[in-house]
């Protein structure tokens, strides 16, 4: 691939990703800014194409914005031992079944609150009745 061949369209497209997720992730200095030619339009190469799909997949298992600049400010150094890197998605893993286990709850919930449901009229609907009950 020639270094500076892709728009940020073609970038997008290439990894799935929005246009204005790059420039986002440019702003905050996630992605590194790319060269710009004659015309002022960015031109972006495989390094970008690698590090967006690196920020894409990380995001993809849950990681946080915080985290992945932590992973490729590791990843930038490869003669460390990958130690931190397993301690760090470790700790994520954690994150995930915290909210697995939140989402089976939720969903033990919405599965009671439609099996009480008779489907009888709306003003006799206790999925209605339950969701305007300020104390939930």
């Amino acid at each position: 691939m020639n270094r500076q061949e892709l728009s940020i369209g073609g970038l997008a497209e290439k990894t799935g990703s929005n246009v204005q997720t790059i420039r986002y992730y440019e702003q905050i200095g996630l992605m590194p800014l790319p060269e710009r030619t004659e015309g002022n339009q960015r031109r972006y190469g495989g390094e970008h194409v690698q590090r967006l799909a690196f920020i894409r997949n990380a995001r993809d298992l849950g990681f946080s914005i915080e985290t992945i600049t932590t992973l490729l400010d590791l990843a930038a150094k490869p003669d460390r031992p990958c130690a931190e890197v397993i301690d760090i998605a470790e700790e994520n893993l954690e994150v995930v079944r915290e909210r697995l286990a939140k989402l089976r709850a939720l969903e033990r919930a919405l599965k009671h609150l439609v099996a009480s449901c008779d489907g009888g009229r709306m003003k006799d609907c206790r999925i209605i009745e339950a969701l305007s009950d300020p104390r939930r």
